[in-house]
């Protein structure tokens, strides 16, 4: 099996309230899909999938990305978990199963969820602003053949399969949610969970800022009036690049939170990161 959790994007096809697919949708330089997958990535230790519309075209993506065509168009979320969840079989225990259009989805509220995910349970269930939330939810992998099983008699609804006997719920409220101090510090009012469901929720989202990071050049980067932290807003890496006067190329890297050296100018960031630039030449 599997050594961490996996993640699993549901791309969907055309809203019909949207107009187009909401995973090309742009937010603060990325594509919605793009950020989300991103996101995931920081969160989980396992491969991503995308979940798709049949032959639906999706924006660039990283080539480790795992993409899987839903079996038929237009039978709902069930259907493309049971497709996820199944894609994953012997190389993952648990997945944490999202939409694409979740453009303020923090890595601590992902790692929360997932972590709350014991053996006495199939699904993990977030209650979160009012709702139940199972497109934000981690759910194990052995489930794939529950919920196909579902998909081929006719059911649609996934508030179904959370009353199904073979499928051990565990609901996780907002309290529970925001006993985490790295959650309730991030994300206080759990705006992971809100999602772009109409063009006035997504010019909501395209006006809300970019989250706010704390940024810090390094040694020969740090001359001149660059030193010490600045606090900006950037969602991604090369955001944070441009607002502390950085190109990011080959003569500089970047440190995420103390640990993840990146030079991906896509790499999406969050709400409480911290960004240190310093110089990728000898000496430097």
């Amino acid at each position: 099996m599997g050594h961490g959790p996996a993640g699993i994007v549901l791309a969907g096809g055309r809203s019909s309230r949207m107009g187009t697919p909401k995973a090309a949708l742009e937010w603060h330089g990325s594509t919605l899909l793009g950020r989300t997958l991103g996101v995931l990535a920081r969160s989980v230790e396992g491969p991503l999938v995308v979940v798709r519309a049949p032959g639906q075209p999706l924006p660039e993506i990283p080539p480790q990305v795992e993409v899987v065509d839903d079996p038929e168009e237009g039978l709902g979320p069930l259907q493309g978990i049971a497709a996820g969840l199944a894609a994953l079989a012997a190389r993952a225990h648990i997945a944490f199963v999202c939409s694409t259009d979740l453009p303020f989805l923090h890595p601590a509220f992902v790692r929360r969820v997932l972590r709350a995910l014991t053996p006495d349970f199939d699904v993990v269930l977030p209650l979160a602003r009012g709702y139940p939330q199972p497109l934000a939810a981690a759910y194990r992998v052995t489930l794939a053949p529950l919920i196909a099983d579902l998909v081929a008699a006719g059911e649609r609804r996934l508030a179904f399969l959370f009353r199904h006997h073979r499928c051990r719920t565990f609901r996780l409220d907002g309290t529970a949610l925001l006993a985490d101090p790295g959650l309730a510090a991030a994300d206080p009012a759990l705006d992971s969970v809100v999602n772009v469901n109409s063009p006035e929720d997504y010019r909501t989202a395209r006006c809300h800022p970019a989250p706010q990071v704390t940024v810090q050049r390094y040694g020969a980067l740090a001359s001149g009036d660059h030193h010490g932290p600045r606090t900006v807003r950037a969602a991604t890496l090369s955001g944070a690049a441009a607002a502390v006067s950085l190109a990011l190329d080959r003569h500089v890297i970047a440190a995420l939170n103390g640990d993840q050296i990146s030079r991906d100018g896509g790499l999406p960031l969050a709400s409480g990161d911290t960004i240190a630039f310093i110089s990728a030449d000898a000496g430097g």
